[in-house]
């Protein structure tokens, strides 16, 4: 990779430069840290590309970490799926770490806020911390446990730690004052009680750490220099601060945001792509229609192209709405210039080639990309009959349509000039096939006597069958999370789910279909980006995923 794939100068490179340029540190080190409890998506792939650019423009290290501290939704499939989805975005960590990895420096961290006389052993229930917690316009109360002495919250908080006392009937809370205007610093709960089974520390534990405990000293403990957040967390910065500051961590991180990604006619929340995901609305997390980087991998978005896109979306602290448009832009650029082409018919139309004439026909050499010529060429040969797209006929055409009609001619891609004189229909009035004749003298040359402007793709009838997934976006609506009914109220984001998001049809290919391998990605010539499914193709039944049109054709529709 190359420094200029990254976004260009922001304001979190102009602080690491002056870092830098102060001696405030050698090198940087920064770190992704996802949950794990589902699949990354499009959001995630622009915190990676950030968090990894830094480290490679900078020459730094970054790591990887799972911030795996709530276990009722986290499992080691989410973590292999994290792990394999950023190595495939093009990146490698330095170190690999889990949250659970400090639980045992974490519990010790927690003692020595308690010695402090900094923590506090509380009884208050959920509902009732609520109302002690007070308002954004009026200070909170202090829990009738906050002055218990440091002996006695020591000995209750170990004995949580050994299993005394029932799920939800204590927790562990810092001292920091309930009159904050930050509701986050209106002493937040650092530990509570529950047992349940932990994907790596197995029944060790039946207390767990709370995320921003948790987030501020995993930070610590492996020396971030540069904690970058999304915006959302800009609130709970002085607590990650007085965190790091209240006890004996190995450094001092500091915490940066940036704006999130929101990406329109799509949604990133977790707990809604899951809902996707468990009421079969959507095939797994790997769905094609799934924002999810290993949806929109299967669906043939190159990782090059998603690294494109982070860049030109940028980093900044204003509103990140984007259009698909821009992610799709971006993942046509790449392929345009890597992705071979191959003519494949998608809705055939049958034509019959009337003065055929097997001495008189001439195959043609066509290279499988116009400006690479190591993709390599291959032979193009008309036969007796051919298929078309039903598209590129029309009995009657609409103004401008510079295609085939009765008496009208174009050219076929890399071949011959044939001309229609005959539609043969059923008795119901569908046209069945084109009765057309060949112009022998116009392989590789125009006509002199007349001017052909339409150029069509086609294929022979020899060519073999392939399942070929028509994907469309997911939702009609721009933000269908947000939309508000007449009550004021947010209306259920599967209201507005796209019925026409897939479509299934048996089509036409070029033979070397036939040898590629999963992941193959090929332009469809005049319709499309197109890659060989990850999982279903095989090379006697090829099955391929429309990656992208060749242009946008959402907002006409």
């Amino acid at each position: 990779m190359h420094n200029e794939e990254f976004a260009d100068n922001h304001f979190i490179r102009t602080i690491i430069e002056d870092d830098l340029k102060n001696g405030k540190y050698q090198s940087i080190i920064t770190r992704f840290p996802p949950e794990p409890n589902g699949y990354l998506h499009i959001g995630h792939a622009k915190s990676i590309c950030l968090n990894f650019g830094l480290a490679h423009i900078y020459g730094g290290r970054c790591n990887l970490r799972f911030d795996d501290t709530n276990p009722e939704k986290e499992s080691d499939e989410y973590v292999r799926s994290i792990k394999e989805d950023v190595a495939w975005l093009g990146f490698q960590w330095n170190e690999e770490h889990f949250a659970s990895d400090y639980f045992d420096m974490l519990y010790q961290f927690a003692e020595e806020l308690i010695l402090a006389g900094k923590a506090f052993v509380d009884e208050l229930s959920a509902d009732e911390m609520r109302e002690y917690r007070g308002t954004l316009t009026e200070a909170g109360k202090e829990s009738p446990y906050r002055n218990r002495s440091i002996e006695e919250n020591l000995d209750l908080f170990r004995r949580m730690k050994s299993g005394e006392f029932p799920d939800g009937s204590k927790t562990l809370r810092l001292k920091i004052d309930m009159a904050s205007g930050n509701l986050n610093m209106r002493d937040p709960v650092i530990y509570r009680i529950r047992r349940v089974n932990h994907h790596r520390t197995g029944d060790k534990w039946c207390i767990y750490p709370m995320y921003d405990y948790t987030h501020a000293l995993s930070d610590a403990i492996e020396h971030i220099t540069h904690s970058i957040c999304t915006l959302e967390f800009e609130a709970h910065r002085p607590l990650y601060d007085w965190v790091v500051e209240n006890v004996a961590a190995p450094s001092r991180p500091h915490q940066y945001e940036f704006s999130r990604l929101e990406l329109l006619h799509s949604i990133t929340s977790k707990r809604k792509l899951n809902q996707l995901v468990t009421q079969n609305i959507v095939s797994g997390w790997d769905d094609p229609r799934m924002p999810t980087i290993s949806g929109m991998r299967r669906r043939g978005y190159t990782p090059a192209g998603l690294r494109l896109f982070a860049k030109r979306v940028g980093v900044s602290k204003s509103e990140n709405v984007v259009d698909m448009e821009l992610l799709e832009g971006a993942i046509r650029e790449d392929l345009q210039a890597t992705a071979p082409r191959l003519m494949a018919v998608l809705k055939p139309l049958r034509v019959e080639i009337t003065n055929f004439q097997d001495g008189e026909i001439q195959g043609k050499i066509a290279p499988y990309h116009p400006e690479n010529a190591e993709f390599g060429e291959r032979e193009l040969k008309l036969s007796p009959t051919i298929y078309i797209e039903q598209d590129d006929f029309e009995e009657i055409p609409p103004k401008g349509f510079k295609r085939l009609t009765v008496g009208g001619e174009v050219r076929l891609r890399h071949s011959y000039i044939i001309k229609c004189n005959e539609v043969v229909k059923d008795e119901n009035g569908n046209i069945i096939k084109l009765l057309c004749t060949v112009d022998f003298d116009t392989l590789g040359k125009n006509p002199e006597d007349r001017k052909v402007k339409g150029v069509i793709h086609w294929l022979p009838e020899t060519a073999p069958k392939a399942r070929v997934r028509l994907y469309d976006r997911l939702f009609t609506e721009e933000r269908p999370d947000a939309v508000r009914g007449e009550d004021g109220e947010y209306r259920d984001f599967i209201e507005f789910l796209n019925p026409n998001s897939i479509e299934e049809i048996t089509a036409l290919v070029e033979p070397i279909a036939l040898t590629l391998p999963p992941e193959s990605h090929w332009q469809f010539e005049r319709l499309g980006y197109f890659v060989t499914d990850r999982f279903d193709h095989t090379k006697d039944k090829p099955v391929f995923n429309r990656t992208v049109t060749l242009r946008d054709t959402w907002q006409k529709k």
